[in-house]
């Protein structure tokens, strides 16, 4: 096995670092607004489901071209962005979906998700965190680092929650070069097979085995982190306890992920869209309370992308 020793040239930074930079935030002007709004018009006088559409039914004169240039930065710099102002305000939630996907499909190929929806929404339903089905995005609890298992995961604001659920990511490079160069011992535990839980009932094909760190061939690290679903997955009758390595493997990765250093903060607005290379970028959250009044609840859509 060989373990990368030095800092990669795409998706390292540091929280501290980047925290006072304009270059990751990406401001739409009215033009652009307007473009995105004629263009959900013009997916509704189509009238196609939401997987239907592509790039082209969706046309963004002027923004389109912006948006195509961050794919790689994305891909292949710093591997995240933030979109601010899109035009969320008086749309349905359809309209919202459309808005969503459209912006998406200008990065690149929407995935499907559970049941093979290409969006879901991220609100709290009152699912119980520890249930054998629930997921991550159904209730209000706070998020341990993790990735999603695409290239890229987008989510936009369509409400904020009345506080909390503040949006937390890291660069999973930055923080796999700090263990490699302090705990290579350990770094070498998180090149190794961990057990999964997929949230897929009680059966043996809810749980898979992945490492947290693999090298493609070339020399790219992609970092498969989730602790919320490795630790429910002891839950699983053939799944062994973590041994002591493991545990401080995990220990040591979720200090490093939390720490000011590396982690970077964002509240998200309503009308802000981020974007996230999962294989660089690791994301959580903190726990968040709802609006008494149901419409004004936390509201993300999120979507996954493919390059």
């Amino acid at each position: 096995m060989t373990l990368i020793t030095e800092a990669l040239g795409t998706g390292d930074w540091r929280g501290d670092e980047v925290v006072d930079s304009d270059t990751w935030r990406i401001s739409l002007g009215s033009a652009h607004r307007a473009e995105l709004c004629a263009a959900v018009a013009a997916v509704e006088t189509l009238g196609l489901e939401l997987v239907d559409f592509s790039r082209e039914d969706f046309p963004l004169p002027t923004l389109g071209p912006v948006l195509h240039s961050l794919v790689g930065e994305l891909m292949d710099g710093r591997g995240f962005v933030l979109l601010q102002g899109a035009p969320v305000a008086g749309l349905s939630e359809r309209q919202c979906d459309i808005l969503a996907l459209g912006i998406g499909r200008h990065f690149g190929r929407t995935a499907p998700q559970k049941d093979g929806r290409h969006v879901q929404h991220v609100r709290d339903v009152g699912v119980d965190p520890s249930g054998s089905t629930s997921r991550s995005y159904q209730h209000s609890g706070p998020l341990g680092y993790h990735a999603d298992p695409n290239d890229i995961v987008a989510l936009l604001c369509v409400r904020p929650a009345q506080s909390g659920g503040l949006s937390r990511i890291v660069s999973s490079v930055a923080v796999h070069n700090e263990i490699v160069a302090t705990r290579p011992d350990l770094a070498e535990v998180l090149y190794q097979p961990w057990w999964r839980d997929l949230r897929a009932g009680d059966g043996p094909d809810s749980f898979h085995q992945s490492p947290v760190y693999t090298v493609d061939t070339a020399g790219r690290l992609t970092t498969d982190y989730g602790p919320d679903y490795m630790r429910s997955a002891l839950r699983g009758a053939h799944v062994p306890p973590f041994s002591t390595r493991q545990l401080e493997a995990m220990d040591l990765l979720d200090r490093l992920n939390s720490d000011p250093r590396f982690q970077l903060d964002m509240d998200l607005c309503a009308g802000d869209m981020q974007f996230l290379n999962n294989h660089v970028t690791l994301h959580s959250r903190t726990r968040y309370v709802d609006h008494p009044d149901p419409e004004r609840r936390r509201d993300l859509i999120r979507i996954w992308l493919n390059t």
